[in-house]
């Protein structure tokens, strides 16, 4: 058979009488792949989609939200014709400010589309040379789907590690693309750009997928198990009395390497393994004994404590001061990617006695070490050498020496002035310069300050505010000690089948995604109280890297964590922790899977109409209340490429770009109806793709509000309304007046409030409005 046959030829009968035919056969392989229920695929119009394949679908979210732009800064100084000024003029290159904010935008996502990337490309490689690039993909029984991303932009699910390769290629080639779009001279429009943004945004997402399945499947990792394990959260949970491993950053390898050299050598018991940011989860997820600190804002107040001993970075979202911050308490330091060299000689081919020699006699500041396997043995062995001499080392000044410092204190404001939150930091080095705590202790608690540093850099008496903060916190470790769920991974298509059907129709009210950093307004007790507002209405609650560890910091009246009060199951009252950074591929992989497994939409080539059939039809928020890096950038525009709006706090207009809908422009509202053929008036759902909210309450209506859909039935709209309005009373004392443009008939209105509606429907002249069958912005298919 030819390679595209199907069957084989059929000859005619004389065939079998010819004579003197001679038959070779060469090499026979035996094919052991599993046996396709389809016989054929559907295969869409866009495989490996470019920028430009999918530019049309961004122009008409474009035209529905338009970016709005915020300038930090109106020069450019990116080429050496600046530095130009572009308030109301041009840069000497031809860009205007629109445009310029355009590019910053793309460069920032593919900057965070890079960051995950090579991470994904770092862990590939590494898990393929450990077990084999024919180690198979299999998540169970209960996954068929088990790379979402991957089968709608590559055409194919990958069956082995080696497999993966292609789609990395691919993404590789896209981001190089993208980049070179932010030279000068190149891209011209804004929306062009924007484009360009949202493609990077989606390479980010196919990058994250690639990560979290390899290393699913090579260090098997849960496979969507809903019942997870509980792990200790929070510094108070860490065992001081035992040498101490840190491990900050997002890289799982050098951290699976400390696990397995512990587990080798009998040394579980002896040596405390934790960690910091998304490598804490992916660590836990590995080795459910691992302990998770907590957040990136934990970062400054954990290494000044001096409890770790031998610290191991690997790449993102680590200070970049951090050799120097380890030297200050005598703790070693081991760097382990190319990402993250800090100036340390590469010692990964030098033998293990050496490096620990000239670690501990001081030849060397640290080593670079790339090897996961010998970092586990060196860090191991480093913990245990210094943890008996920097004994006195793990506690910081007692409280006589940090007031005696905070006394310094000349109450010039520059700490007030240089915070991002406008903290007073002030009021609480003053006061506890005459002994009084309680005003640093309360920005302690539940990271309100999440430890930037700037305050301390900025003081000109050099006052140690951080460890300021650090001490009054180990004034109170028996209170930091928490639970978080292990990250699960991927939701199982079973459980898919059963919420497809609710969440499409409304009954389930919505499916909201807190992610992203530490960077809150007013510390992270703030994303715990909405996550569990929703949870209490019945939405379904997913979560990860950060964001997870924010919602497992804080307890209710009984003392419970959120974790321990609700199920890991993805459904109604579910609160789901999919895992690290890189598992927020999962998040809009279940939003693809109920367009495949619920509506039967094909996935392969397949991204508009899915993406189509998402923004339309599945109520599903996103929410970055603390976004800080490029990567959080990244993951917001590639949620939004999908069709799914996002949520930010308000430091999120530091991105320089939202996209934001126009509720008083029907007419960008309208809706093709596929089913019927008519264009039917529409309404603003959802209203905002990007939006970000100044504070909690703001923030809680527009998630909700956000989560309604024009296929909602009536029920389901009746239940999305009426936590709309619920919300919006609690938290503002009235009725939104907006609540008109919502309902589409009379079977909409809440039950609860039907008198108050329709006196603003009556104040309105609100009309009832013909239901969308089949909604869509696509465009209606052209008659053959």
């Amino acid at each position: 058979m030819t390679p595209n046959s199907t069957k084989p030829k059929e000859f005619k009968d004389d065939f079998w009488k010819a004579k003197d035919i001679k038959f070779s056969f060469g090499e026979i392989i035996e094919d052991d792949s599993p046996v396709s229920e389809d016989k054929e695929t559907f295969v869409g119009p866009t495989l490996k989609p470019s920028a430009t394949d999918l530019r049309s679908w961004d122009m008409k979210l474009l035209e529905r939200y338009p970016p709005f732009y915020a300038p930090f800064c109106d020069m450019c100084c990116l080429c050496t014709y600046g530095k130009c000024d572009l308030t109301g003029k041009k840069g000497a290159c031809g860009i205007d400010i629109e445009a310029q904010q355009g590019r910053f935008a793309l460069l920032t996502c593919c900057i965070g589309a890079a960051a995950h990337s090579a991470h994904s490309r770092h862990l590939l490689e590494y898990l393929i040379h450990k077990v084999g690039p024919d180690h198979p993909v299999d998540f169970g029984n209960n996954i068929d789907i088990e790379a979402p991303i991957i089968r709608t932009l590559i055409g194919k699910a990958p069956r082995t590690l080696g497999d993966i390769r292609e789609a990395m290629s691919y993404m590789e080639e896209e981001n190089l693309h993208l980049l070179s779009a932010c030279h000068t001279g190149q891209e011209g429009n804004h929306l062009d750009f924007e484009s360009k943004a949202l493609h990077a945004g989606l390479m980010d997402h196919i990058g994250m997928e690639i990560g979290d399945i390899s290393q699913i499947t090579a260090l098997n990792l849960p496979k969507g198990d809903p019942d997870t394990s509980l792990i200790e959260l929070g510094i108070g949970s860490i065992d001081r009395d035992k040498p101490v491993i840190l491990c900050i950053g997002h890289n799982v390898a050098p951290g699976s390497g400390i696990v397995d050299y512990l587990e080798d050598n009998d040394l579980e018991d002896d040596v405390e393994i934790c960690g910091i940011c998304c490598a804490a989860i992916d660590i836990t997820r590995y080795n459910n004994r691992a302990k998770v600190v907590g957040p990136i804002s934990k970062q400054l107040k954990f290494l000044r404590s001096g409890v770790a001993d031998v610290v191991v970075v690997d790449e993102q979202c680590i200070r970049s001061d951090v050799l120097e911050e380890a030297q200050k308490t005598g703790t070693a330091l081991i760097a382990t990617t190319d990402k993250m060299c800090l100036g340390l000689p590469d010692r990964t081919n030098d033998e293990v006695d050496s490096i620990l020699a000239d670690i501990l006699n001081k030849q060397i500041e640290g080593a670079l070490i790339l090897d996961p396997e010998k970092v586990g043995e060196v860090a191991t062995k480093l913990s245990l050498s210094l943890s008996k001499s920097r004994k006195s080392l793990k506690t910081l000044p007692d409280m006589d020496e940090i007031q005696e410092e905070a006394s310094n204190c000349t109450q010039c404001e520059w700490c007030v002035r240089v915070c991002p939150n406008n903290l007073p930091i002030m009021d609480a080095v003053s006061s506890a310069g005459k002994g009084d705590f309680d005003v640093v202790e309360s920005l302690y608690n539940n990271d309100i300050c999440y430890t930037c540093g700037r305050c301390e850099q900025e003081c000109p008496e050099d006052i140690k505010i951080m460890d300021l903060m650090s001490k009054v916190g180990e004034n109170n470790l028996k209170n930091q000690k928490f639970n978080i769920r292990a990250g699960r991974g991927p939701i199982q298509d079973v459980e898919v089948r059963r919420v497809g059907a609710p969440i499409v129709l409304g009954d389930i009210p919505g499916v909201i995604a807190f992610v992203g950093c530490t960077n809150y307004p007013n510390g992270g007790e703030e994303v715990a109280k909405m996550a569990e507002e929703f949870l209490k209405r019945n939405y379904i609650v997913v979560t990860s890297g950060c964001g997870a560890m924010s919602i497992g910091e804080y307890k209710d009246e009984e003392g419970k964590t959120l974790y321990e009060k609700y199920s890991g199951e993805f459904d109604a009252r579910g609160l789901v922790n999919v895992g690290s950074c890189v598992s927020n591929s999962h998040i809009s992989g279940v939003a693809i899977k109920i367009a495949n497994i619920f509506a039967k939409k094909p996935l392969e080539g397949n991204f508009e109409v899915i993406a189509d059939y998402i923004l339309n039809r599945v109520g599903a928020c996103g929410v970055a209340w603390g976004p800080y890096s490029q990567k959080a950038a990244a993951i917001a525009s590639g949620v939004n490429r999908w069709g799914i709006p996002v949520v930010l706090g308000p430091h999120g207009s530091k991105y320089r770009r939202l996209y934001l809908g126009r509720p008083d422009k029907e007419d960008v509202w309208n809706l093709n109806d596929m089913r019927t053929g008519k264009v039917i008036k529409g309404e603003p759902a959802p209203e905002h793709l990007l939006f970000a909210a100044e504070n909690r309450e703001e923030a809680t209506v527009a998630i909700a509000k956000n989560c309604l859909r024009p296929t909602d039935t009536n029920k389901g709209r009746q239940i999305k309304l009426n936590h709309y309005i619920d919300l919006n009373k609690k938290y503002f004392g009235v009725i939104p007046e907006d609540v008109y443009k919502y309902v589409r008939t009379d079977k909409d209105i809440p039950i609860t409030y039907k008198n108050d509606v329709k006196e603003i429907l009556e104040r309105n002249n609100w009309e009832p409005r013909e239901l969308v069958m089949e909604p869509s912005i696509l465009d209606f298919p052209e008659e053959e």
